[in-house]
């Protein structure tokens, strides 16, 4: 049966942290901002869900699925979330603000709960965030605005199916009937660079993130950050 893309539900989100929790598991930039062995998975649960929550409202977040023979919408192979286009001139909204502080707020509660940030290394975190913001800055010129891939993550027995392809085209050819571009950012580069460059998306920066802590461990202590963009595809008609 054909692979289905739906709006992210509250019933869905169970379903969905799982499959981001197994896909980064391995992730460079987890593997590098998370101590493994202080990682706390049901505290990660809980950001995750904080985030998802946010995502309904503030985001652009998708599940994909596969009907199956009983005719209800199936189990989730793959998840996205996209941050919506907002042009550099455009003030946040009061309503975006107020999400935002929920969110603060949520994740707030979750790390009293778990006593703290569950093997988080902040420093690397901020680390990262300024590397990120430095990329975004010198890329993102247009007045537009760009929609950004914040997350796409599909079940390892469903990968090759073309999941991953239908949850980027879900936004992609909104952003090209727009005129808007896309960008993602990834910390691994086989396969994922070529998979986004299938995808559309061309190189524009590459980024170290290096820890110069107290805790350095060799190559640990640097992540890559691979900044891509795809420019929209103009209509043959």
């Amino acid at each position: 049966m054909p692979i289905t893309v739906h709006p992210l539900t509250e019933a869905d989100i169970p379903g969905a942290i799982d499959i981001i929790q197994v896909a980064f598991a391995e992730d460079p930039y987890f593997r590098w901002v998370f101590d493994e062995k202080n990682f706390n998975k049901a505290r990660n649960y809980g950001s995750l869900q904080a985030r998802c929550l946010w995502g309904i409202k503030n985001a652009i977040f998708h599940v994909a699925k596969e009907p199956n023979a009983a005719g209800d919408t199936g189990s989730i192979l793959g998840v996205s979330c996209w941050l919506p286009p907002r042009p550099p001139t455009q003030p946040e909204s009061w309503d975006s603000w107020f999400q935002s502080w929920v969110l603060w707020f949520r994740q707030g509660l979750n790390n009293l709960r778990h006593g703290g940030r569950g093997g988080l290394n902040v420093r690397r975190y901020y680390i990262w965030k300024a590397r990120q913001a430095e990329a975004q800055s010198s890329i993102w010129d247009d007045e537009k605005g760009y929609y950004f891939c914040n997350i796409v993550a599909v079940r390892p027995e469903a990968q090759g199916k073309g999941v991953g392809r239908k949850l980027f085209e879900e936004v992609t050819k909104r952003a090209d009937e727009e005129g808007v571009k896309c960008y993602l950012e990834s910390s691994r580069s086989k396969p994922n660079v070529e998979i986004y460059e299938n995808l559309g998306f061309d190189m524009r920066r590459v980024m170290e993130c290096r820890d110069d802590g107290p805790e350095r461990r060799g190559e640990r202590d640097v992540c890559m950050l691979y900044c891509m963009v795809r420019e929209p595809k103009k209509s043959s008609t």
